[in-house]
């Protein structure tokens, strides 16, 4: 058995894919819909600096494919604090905005560090044990984003999958890239888009990127990315592989994620 591959795109309003994604005069009431009868999974973003009332949780989720995801980046009131071990009720505030209205289309939370956060375990440790399970009865999946190169630390990862929390994966120039396997899904955030390719990333590393994502699903840990400890504790079979395209050339992100659908 393999998991679940997903591929999607950061949101769905952003005014040049008016011109290169949405049909001509397509409402914008209505760039959802399209959206995600094109991709298996949207990033919401908007999420990092607002929260949502409740029925605009509903009203996503009932304008979506069923077996559509939304993952969710967590409040900036929570991941840029000096130490997110403190951030009990950030958390809860975060998390009791009404994300249970999207029911089983709820994929992971994405907890983006400060690019200056640097690795304290026990501060980290303590972070992980502020994240629950569950929200109003809804199973939660949460994915780290680390992006100090101090997080290159196999005690990160050691944490990470104590607690069964994934470590997210990114294709990006700035940030570490720390592949290890440290949940029941994957994460990865692919932001080398280039505005000259059509679809982004060229067809041999869509390929490159599909062939990974298979392993994912697969439960291995694939050759040819940056790893900071073991990169898989062999007692996963399978896992649910979520890839979005993201930043870089945005404009490509769309078709960057079609193509990659294309091939897995």
């Amino acid at each position: 058995m393999t998991g679940q591959i997903r591929v999607g795109i950061g949101g769905w309003t952003y005014e040049p894919w008016r011109e290169s994604f949405y049909p001509p005069k397509h409402p914008k009431a209505k760039e959802l819909e399209y959206a995600s009868a094109h991709v298996t999974a949207i990033e919401i973003n908007g999420t990092f600096y607002s929260r949502q009332k409740p029925a605009t949780w509903a009203d996503w989720a009932r304008r979506v494919p069923d077996d559509f995801v939304f993952a969710i980046k967590a409040s900036r009131f929570v991941v840029m604090r000096r130490k997110l071990g403190e951030g009990a009720e950030g958390i809860a505030n975060f998390l009791d905005q009404g994300l249970v209205e999207l029911g089983p289309k709820l994929g992971p939370i994405l907890w983006q560090f400060a690019a200056t956060k640097q690795f304290d375990a026990e501060d980290i440790a303590a972070f992980l044990d502020l994240l629950p399970d569950a929200v109003g009865g809804l199973p939660l999946r949460h994915a780290l984003e680390p992006r100090h190169e101090s997080f290159r630390d196999p005690r990160f990862v050691d944490l990470c999958r104590q607690r069964g929390a994934a470590i997210v994966i990114a294709d990006d120039e700035k940030h570490p890239q720390i592949a290890d396997l440290t949940a029941d899904f994957v994460y990865a955030r692919l932001q080398r888009q280039r505005e000259e390719e059509p679809t982004g990333y060229s067809a041999p590393e869509i390929e490159g990127w599909a062939e990974k994502a298979k392993a994912w699903a697969a439960g291995d840990a694939p050759a040819g990315l940056e790893y900071a400890g073991a990169p898989a504790d062999g007692k996963t079979a399978s896992r649910d592989a979520f890839l979005f395209m993201i930043n870089g050339a945005k404009v490509r992100a769309p078709q960057a994620a079609m193509a990659l659908i294309d091939r897995v």
